[in-house]
């Protein structure tokens, strides 16, 4: 089995950058600028420290949660990415089934590769929209209506995507969507025949939850930076924000929000929760990390909402110590998407398995039999 020697994140990113095309390898991989807050996001967990306890009795431990209304069985989720098809022919339905089979929540993107209703049939675990406010509010409605048609559990209006952050990576590979073959791309689609195959053979590429709407990302390649400055409605404002929520009527919450100021006015519209976020340092560099604003994040209203960190995870302590500050539980992108690439559903299995298991023994080492014994009395920063 081509994952058996991944035993974190790094052996995935390893494994995934040998299999496809470098475009889009640095498409998953890349940032912002000079993508420092990108490095940031990891980098804060770094700064802070665990003070365990021993002699707990912790033969066995709860690590279970419950965020926005949806009882998961491990603390740490599948957040929203776009592409997925791009990455792995299975795309979304690899990680929809890896997730449900750890008993954690997936998120299908604006920019999914396969359809609301498809993942909405396929799976019975926590399913999560992640929502565009495009110009165009017909196609806003209309995944809306989907969402709602295909039972799924949580809205999630993606705040920090006014313009597209300037992803030079992208810029130099010339990745779009759909891939366009340029002289600089030719070679290394070439010496990955297994992708190209995949990619020219199977399913046609293409963007449901667009279809019927836009052209561009299926159909007319573009960049995703380019997508959000053409498509997105940059007027967007909080009376937005809250109508959407109105519109969708369940589980509602905003994935961006990096401010106090923010976060209180998220409570106000009456959001279910908020997703502390800079876009895995692909919009604003150097801005700050989740993990640095979490605390003072939940201090104002971690009583009032329910608050995700999100980006950066890389290992089992990571996701400890967010829930320490007084996260309910962690997302991130990067750390799927990588083992996705390498070996498909398996591969995001493998990668769910590690950090559960790191999660598990972490709390054990740190002598706490559920989650609800983390707290700050744990932690020290330097």
């Amino acid at each position: 089995m081509r994952t058996a020697r991944c035993n974190n994140v790094a052996d995935f990113r390893s494994k995934a950058r040998s299999r496809i095309p470098a475009p889009i390898f640095h498409y998953i991989d890349g940032a912002a600028d000079d993508e420092v807050t990108y490095r940031r996001n990891t980098e804060a967990y770094e700064r802070c420290d665990l003070v365990p306890n021993v002699l707990a009795g912790v033969e066995s431990i709860d690590m279970s949660t419950t965020i926005m209304g949806q009882r998961l069985a491990m603390p740490l989720f599948c957040s929203p990415t776009a592409l997925q098809r791009l990455f792995h022919h299975d795309g979304e339905r690899a990680v929809a089934k890896a997730a449900e089979k750890f008993g954690t929540m997936f998120g299908v993107s604006s920019l999914g590769t396969v359809s609301i209703e498809e993942v909405g049939a396929a799976i019975t675990t926590p399913k999560m929209f992640q929502l565009y406010f495009h110009k165009d509010r017909g196609l806003t409605n209309s995944m809306i209506e989907q969402c709602r048609a295909a039972n799924f559990d949580v809205l999630t209006l993606t705040v920090d995507t006014i313009v597209g952050g300037n992803r030079e990576r992208d810029l130099r590979t010339g990745f779009t969507s759909p891939p366009r073959l340029t002289p600089a791309s030719l070679l290394s689609f070439a010496l990955h025949p297994s992708w190209t195959f995949n990619y020219v053979l199977r399913e046609k590429f293409a963007l449901p939850q667009l279809e019927g709407h836009v052209q561009e990302g299926t159909n007319v390649a573009i960049s995703v930076g380019e997508y959000f400055d053409r498509m997105l409605d940059q007027s967007m404002n909080w009376r937005d924000a809250e109508e959407v929520r109105l519109k969708w009527g369940k589980a509602f919450c905003l994935k961006g929000i990096m401010s106090v100021a923010d976060a209180k006015r998220a409570v106000d519209i009456g959001a279910t929760g908020i997703m502390v976020s800079n876009h895995g340092g692909r919009q604003l560099d150097g801005s700050r990390a989740p993990f640095d604003q979490l605390a003072e994040i939940v201090d104002a209203v971690g009583d009032k909402i329910d608050v995700v960190c999100d980006g950066g995870v890389r290992r089992g302590t990571h996701v400890l110590k967010a829930l320490s500050l007084g996260a309910k539980a962690c997302s991130g992108g990067r750390f799927y998407l990588y083992a996705l690439a390498a070996a498909g559903q398996a591969g995001v299995e493998k990668a769910l398995r590690n950090l559960r298991s790191e999660i598990e023994r972490d709390m054990k080492l740190m002598g706490c039999r559920s989650l609800r014994e983390l707290g700050r009395k744990n932690l020290r920063f330097r």
